[in-house]
């Protein structure tokens, strides 16, 4: 069934709350209501495609542990169609199900119990940043790099062969940290930092290395054998091309 919960006062933007358990959609739901969101529920895949299918949604939280098709394979579907920034929820705290979800496409993740105020924090950290590439200066919205074409205002690449390549929120927002830092040496907490990832009291977390190791497959399928992210041995990451901005045709 879906839930269609009552909006905000604010127009903080619309999240919908995927999860079988009736009771974490509630909290989740008031919780962010009272922070000035419009709030809908599903409590599974089916609900969730249809809603997004009428509705304009701009974050969805997803559970991982789904009745019928999983949360991953969810995610899977929703990158195949959408670049709705997607938060999911996991019971499981193996770094291995956080590299599966980020994998597939997910923006960021929080583990069950979770405290309702790091959740909040997580959502404003997503739509903020996907909000800040989406809004940049028409006078620098499209970036160059050895033939490549990158639109910052529809959140687009396009290899040199023309071809658009399909990014998650996560690896776009990546891969315009190194365009604007490009020729320079990022170590990895730098690039969690520009990036907005999420950091981890972990120092073997490997979440900033998986984004990269999914960009660089992307990036390097269509680049002609070169390498355009190049690892720097004990130091971090350096985005090799040159870049160069200029003004998108007047629409």
């Amino acid at each position: 069934m879906i839930q269609a919960l009552s909006a905000a006062t604010d127009d903080h933007g619309h999240v919908l709350i995927v999860d079988d358990d009736p009771q974490i959609r509630l909290l989740v739901a008031r919780f962010l209501q009272r922070q000035g969101y419009q709030v809908t529920g599903a409590p599974d895949g089916r609900a969730m495609l249809e809603i997004l299918g009428h509705s304009p949604i701009d974050l969805v939280i997803l559970d991982l542990m789904l009745p019928g098709r999983s949360g991953i394979d969810l995610c899977a579907d929703m990158r195949a169609i959408s670049q709705v920034p997607i938060v999911m929820l996991t019971a499981r705290s193996e770094e291995s199900d956080r590299i599966i979800g980020l994998e597939v496409g997910a923006d960021d993740y929080v583990t069950k119990p979770f405290s309702p105020r790091e959740l909040l924090a997580r959502v404003r950290a997503v739509l903020r940043r996907y909000r800040a590439t989406t809004n940049r200066s028409r006078a620098t919205e499209i970036v160059g790099f050895d033939g490549w074409a990158m639109d910052l205002r529809r959140r687009e690449l396009t290899s040199p062969s023309g071809t658009l390549i399909d990014l998650s929120t996560g690896e776009f927002d990546l891969l315009a940290a190194f365009v604007e830092h490009a020729n320079r040496i990022l170590s990895r907490e730098a690039l969690m930092q520009f990036a907005k990832t999420r950091t981890s009291d972990d120092p073997f977390d490997r979440t900033i290395d998986v984004q990269i190791s999914r960009l660089r497959r992307k990036l390097e399928a269509d680049a002609n054998g070169s390498q355009l992210i190049k690892t720097v041995r004990g130091a971090g990451y350096m985005f090799s091309p040159a870049v160069q901005a200029r003004a998108s045709e007047p629409a």
